[in-house]
């Protein structure tokens, strides 16, 4: 099997059987999952994810996160930390890091980012989500308007995804002097672990290295990054991103603060070594 980041052999990892309720549900018509990790890169994928029709891929897609949506009581999975995530676009914004009058959140599903982010600090983050919508909220763009942004936010969505095509729709939206905002689990190297906590999800279906982090960032052409430990995201800045002096934004940052708040780094911030 090929790498999906950098082409080189993906060899059998392990199998997982989901057998927890609601999970086990979901996935009864799927079966067990096959796991594949490259040999080099160590980007590791479901190949069960990637046989699966459309219409069953959508379907997974939609009853996993209906039920995490509606039935917050029963959660099993933590949410990606909203407010934190919040404060940290306002706060980049304050700094002039980042423009927040043209964003889009890519795959925002209800628009939780959306609503916390207009709500407390009165900033406007357009939806798209070509699988689930809040009908009560006018937020959503369709897929025809995508243009190119400012900056581009993807939350808890790569870990979903597993062909180079839908990667790079979200890269498409991204202005060639720009910034994409990453929420995910990156590692130094992907544990083998049938427990581990980011295999529970069963749409999570590919689990990104430092290593493939930076093959997919001199790819896209982005040259440079923060890390922010407490919203988990990442900020990568394209090779045209007309901002500038951001390391000594970043130390005035935690200068302010009297704490590491933000990473700067040339390159992918490699901040998680493992688990």
């Amino acid at each position: 099997m090929e790498c999906l980041i950098c082409k080189s052999k993906s060899e059998f990892f392990f199998s997982k059987k989901y057998e927890e309720e609601p999970f086990a549900t979901f996935m009864k018509d799927i079966g067990s999952v096959d796991y594949y990790k490259c040999t080099n890169c160590g980007f590791t994928v479901s190949k069960t994810h990637g046989q699966l029709t459309t219409a069953q891929w959508e379907k997974l897609n939609f009853d996993f996160h209906d039920d995490q949506e509606k039935n917050i009581q029963l959660r099993q999975i933590n949410q990606p930390p909203y407010l934190e995530q919040a404060m940290m676009v306002n706060i980049l914004a304050a700094n002039y890091i980042i423009d927040t009058s043209d964003m889009l959140d890519f795959a925002g599903g209800h628009g939780t980012l959306s609503n916390v982010l207009g709500k407390y600090f009165n900033i406007n983050l357009p939806v798209y989500d070509p699988f689930m919508q809040n009908s009560e909220r006018q937020i959503y763009v369709a897929k025809k308007n995508l243009k190119k942004y400012k900056v581009v936010i993807n939350s808890a969505v790569f870990e979903h995804i597993i062909t180079m095509n839908d990667l790079d729709q979200i890269n498409n939206c991204v202005a060639d002097d720009g910034c994409m905002i990453l929420h995910t689990v990156v590692c130094e190297n992907i544990p083998h672990d049938a427990n581990w906590f980011y295999y529970a999800p069963p749409v999570h279906c590919a689990f990104h290295t430092n290593k493939s982090m930076e093959i997919l960032m001199h790819r896209w052409n982005y040259t440079s990054s923060v890390y922010c430990v407490k919203s988990k995201c990442w900020v990568l800045f394209k090779k045209g991103a007309k901002v500038t002096d951001i390391e000594a934004k970043v130390d005035a940052i935690n200068g302010e603060f009297q704490e590491k708040y933000l990473i700067y780094k040339e390159g992918f911030v490699d901040y998680w070594k493992g688990f």
